[in-house]
């Protein structure tokens, strides 16, 4: 336990150190990120940021920890695809098809190489089922899901960055407490990380110095995927809700946007304002308040997830209930898909009508 104390406290140092020195090399190089439509910043500002996490990220579990090469290896070589292509992309703007082949291909590693998969799932009540010919699909899609949901929320001052600290700490405390995985090595990976954002967050807090940008974006939510899927090889349906639950800002982000554009007849693909932190910026929050909020409201999730571990079945099933109930109601209020789509809202208006009517009325 002392050894993965003195090895975060190195870490966080190590980023500390790094990220100034990453800051001057982007300026020097050119990698910048330009304001546009899309973006808040009014001015250039150096990106890649991620370099000066992932570099003492993985020095770190290497050479100062007695992790299994057989477990660390695969996982850095997916890591290390996303990361590039995410260096790529910060110097040279990708498509998103091919950011998706490139996080498939990683995935892909992680599924075969590292043995990091979905296999089966107990059902109370139904028993054991086998994903069988589904198990490669679903781990692609749940690691892509989860890569690009941190991508996409990366909007604001370190937002990107505080929600991964969040989540990541709350998976560790779960992971080590909680779920049965093979080992504690997992946990004191995902620790180590905290470490390495937390020295890089400074820098990239409101107002920001430097960028995540795509290699650090990528990066973080690939790891996010990769850690949350290793105690669902053979998950529950507990233990399979529990990591959408802990990201649940960014999911919720990433599937009504999904739904916005679907309704609006726009690509998938394409980007706007009217994600959580533009729409909350768009009600009167300032910069810095909106990223304090959503880091409110990813503290409730993780708060939420970690209930579910003391719950019963059916007190799973009563909480799952309120807490998709609380983000239909949450995202009408903020109009996240549309200021005058509010189903919820109408139908709880109509029943307060309803209930404010006088017999004479009637």
């Amino acid at each position: 336990m002392y050894l993965v104390l003195l090895v975060c406290i190195a870490t966080i140092l190590g980023t500390l150190v790094l990220t100034p020195l990453v800051k001057r090399l982007a300026v020097k190089t050119g990698t910048m990120d330009a304001p546009n439509e899309r973006r808040v910043n009014i001015n250039k500002m150096p990106t890649s940021g991620g370099v000066a996490i992932f570099l003492p990220y993985f020095a770190a579990l290497f050479f100062l920890l007695p992790i299994p090469r057989a477990r660390l290896v695969p996982i850095f070589l997916g890591a290390l695809m996303v990361f590039l292509l995410g260096l790529v992309d910060d110097r040279k703007e990708l498509s998103p098809k091919v950011k998706m082949i490139g996080i498939l291909l990683a995935g892909l590693i992680a599924y075969y190489a590292g043995d990091i998969r979905l296999e089966t799932m107990t059902l109370p009540g139904i028993g054991m089922i086998t994903f069988g010919v589904w198990s490669l699909p679903l781990t692609l899609l749940w690691i892509a899901a989860f890569t690009n949901a941190i991508n996409l929320i990366d909007g604001l001052d370190g937002l990107a960055s505080g929600i991964s600290m969040i989540a990541l700490t709350t998976m560790g405390i779960i992971g080590f407490f909680f779920l049965t995985i093979e080992d504690v090595s997992v946990s004191v990976m995902i620790f180590v990380l905290v470490a390495a954002i937390a020295g890089f967050w400074p820098y990239n807090f409101h107002p920001a110095s430097i960028f995540l940008g795509d290699a650090g974006a990528l990066f973080l939510g690939y790891m996010i995927g990769i850690f949350s899927l290793q105690g669902l090889k053979n998950a529950t349906i507990i233990s399979l809700i529990l990591p959408i639950v802990i990201l649940g800002i960014p999911i919720t982000d990433t599937l009504y946007a999904m739904i916005r554009r679907f309704l609006n007849k726009q690509a998938l693909s394409r980007a706007d304002k009217h994600h959580i932190h533009h729409r909350l910026m768009s009600l009167g929050l300032s910069h810095r308040q909106t990223v304090l909020a959503i880091y409110c409201l990813a503290g409730i999730f993780s708060i939420i997830a970690l209930l579910y571990n003391f719950s019963t079945f059916w007190g799973g099933i009563l909480l799952t209930m309120g807490l998709l109930l609380g983000i239909e109601l949450f995202v009408e209020i903020i109009g996240l898909v549309g200021e005058e789509r509010q189903p919820l809202i109408r139908v709880l208006r109509e029943f307060g009508h309803k209930l404010n009517r006088t017999p004479h009325d009637k």
